[in-house]
């Protein structure tokens, strides 16, 4: 081994394996969505064994997606890509890629967006926001979900309710905060909050930036995460 060699960067063989492991999911996550296609689940227990499957495999993915785009940004290898895309096709993109788990556990999905609002983004990025943002109301929300987007004071808002308990107070104190120990109801990395706020901050004009917002008694009842972008 030469000494080019013996300076190889750990980082880069970890994110190199996080990239391998993100599209095995990607493959177990398409065979689980034509499993559950052809052989509906016939009784509860079925049903429960299917949306276990689908919530964890979803949720590994989208970490997977995360760390990889952490890494990114950490090694100035990610930019954003802005261009005008339709809200509408961002938010079904991703109640497609999710579709199998939202019938796993028979959650009832409502969008409010206009067909015709558009915006300036990076739609992979804000994308994957949204998308961890799903994966995780699915897991704590009780039947429902809505998604609404709209034009307010000059931001564009997507808006993610759910019916569940809502957000612990630890997250509505510091949703930011890079060491916050938080969790959507018990205990977890902060690793989702820190993606959506590091590809908001990343969307920005003139000397505003976008940022995030967490609150409860939302109109489901439960929590609502708010995603601004100017």
């Amino acid at each position: 081994m030469d000494e080019q060699d013996g300076d190889l960067d750990f980082s880069f063989v970890l994110a190199s394996s996080v990239h391998d492991m993100k599209n095995s999911l990607g493959m177990l996550l398409h065979t689980l969505e034509s499993m559950l296609s052809e052989n509906p689940p016939e009784n509860e227990q079925q049903r429960k064994t299917f949306s276990v499957l689908g919530y964890e495999a979803s949720r590994i993915n989208s970490e997977l997606v995360q760390l990889l785009s952490l890494y990114r940004l950490q090694h100035e290898a990610l930019r954003v890509q802005t261009a005008e895309h339709f809200v509408l096709d961002t938010i079904e993109d991703q109640l497609d890629r999710n579709d199998v788990l939202f019938q796993a556990r028979e959650i009832e999905v409502e969008v409010d967006c206009d067909p015709d609002l558009n915006w300036y983004y990076d739609s992979e990025l804000i994308g994957g926001v949204v998308n961890n943002v799903m994966v995780n109301c699915a897991r704590y929300c009780r039947s429902r979900m809505q998604v609404r987007a709209s034009r307010e004071q000059g931001t564009l808002c997507i808006a993610i309710a759910d019916d569940g308990n809502g957000y612990p107070q630890s997250m509505l104190d510091a949703p930011n905060q890079k060491n916050a120990g938080v969790s959507f109801s018990e205990g977890s990395t902060n690793l989702g909050l820190l993606f959506a706020h590091q590809v908001l901050q990343l969307h920005r004009s003139g000397s505003q930036r976008g940022y995030l917002q967490l609150a409860n008694q939302g109109p489901l009842g439960g929590g609502v995460l708010s995603l601004y972008l100017p």
